[in-house]
């Protein structure tokens, strides 16, 4: 709104000045010109400094927000289910288990075997938290289409939220997701996340190529809230040869049941076998990552941080009572 009015102050400035300047009793003041020449540049600044703030997409539709994405393959297939495709960077963020302690919610537990299992090499007295930062394209259900969105956030999987020592659930407490998509703000809401609307680099796609990068390969990724100061989030990746987590590690926690305040549990079930994945390849990455997101509420900033680059299809399942998920085991 803002910056509609700025906009309309600099598009009539000069009419007023020359209006201005032509009355008779403006004439023999002779400082006028310079001052309206002082405060059309004062506006300037301030239109500027409105925009840089808000990034350049702040401004154009969703609609017209154009993508890289390749189209949702399983669309078809799964006519009454809510499918799309998820584009972006997964990736490891080690932090201490006192650490991670302090974080989740006192009452469920965190089972160290489960990943352990999976990673016999992991740090002693360390936990894999997760961040991704993913563009949600092409989402559809009974032949209804929302428009893309992006977000990210940290999340925190291997979560024993049944206490039965087994199901591993992942808790996502807040994300950033992209403003003025109410359907994405308020499907996480009902969750209960802390669900920032934001604004993205880039706009419209889960990251964007670095020229002149020093490494190969190398993408960049930020996410600000609107609401300035609140959270953020960046990353830088590289392409990398190095190995230091398995293909199976990734498809685990990512298909982990998410809650947030444990009301309701979401199914998102990412297919690392369709289209998307196999014809373009899964590129590992090592990198930095920077936030600041609840529970992480001071800045904190993680290197050679390792993970994947990589679109998938994905099939989800929305509001879903968590004990139904006691048991339960993904395997594609």
């Amino acid at each position: 709104m803002l910056s509609t009015y700025l906009d309309v102050a600099l598009l009539c400035h000069p009419i007023l000045a020359f209006i201005s300047i032509q009355h008779p009793k403006m004439q023999h003041k002779k400082p006028s010109l310079n001052l309206f020449a002082i405060s059309f540049l004062s506006f300037l600044v301030l239109r500027y400094a409105y925009s840089s703030q808000l990034g350049a997409p702040y401004d154009v539709p969703i609609a017209e927000c154009a993508t890289e994405d390749q189209p949702n393959p399983i669309a078809s297939l799964y006519p009454n289910n809510a499918t799309g495709t998820l584009n972006g960077t997964i990736a490891v963020i080690p932090i201490s288990l006192k650490l991670a302690r302090q974080l989740i919610p006192p009452q469920y537990g965190i089972l160290e075997h489960a990943y352990r299992s999976l990673l016999p090499s992991f740090p002693k007295g360390m936990y894999p938290a997760i961040v991704q930062a993913l563009h949600d394209h092409e989402v559809q259900a009974f032949g209804y289409k929302i428009p893309d969105f992006t977000r990210t956030g940290i999340e925190f999987p291997f979560v024993d939220m049944l206490n039965d020592n087994h199901t591993s659930f992942k808790w996502a407490p807040s994300l950033l997701m992209t403003a003025g998509h109410d359907i994405a703000l308020k499907g996480a809401r009902d969750y209960g996340t802390n669900a920032f609307a934001a604004t993205f680099d880039p706009a419209c796609d889960a990251y964007r190529a670095v020229t002149n990068a020093k490494r190969p390969g190398t993408t960049f990724f930020s996410a600000k809230s609107q609401e300035a100061g609140v959270a953020s989030l960046s990353t830088l990746f590289s392409t990398t040869e190095e190995e230091l987590f398995p293909i199976e590690f990734f498809k685990n926690f990512t298909n982990q049941p998410t809650f947030a305040d444990g009301k309701t549990c979401d199914n998102l079930i990412r297919l690392f076998n369709t289209s998307v994945t196999t014809s373009h390849g899964i590129e590992r990455v090592k990198g930095t990552v920077r936030a600041r997101i609840p529970p992480f509420d001071q800045g904190w900033e993680w290197q050679d941080v390792y993970g994947l680059r990589l679109d998938t299809s994905f099939i989800e399942n929305n509001y879903l009572n968590c004990d139904s998920f006691r048991g339960y085991s993904w395997t594609e």
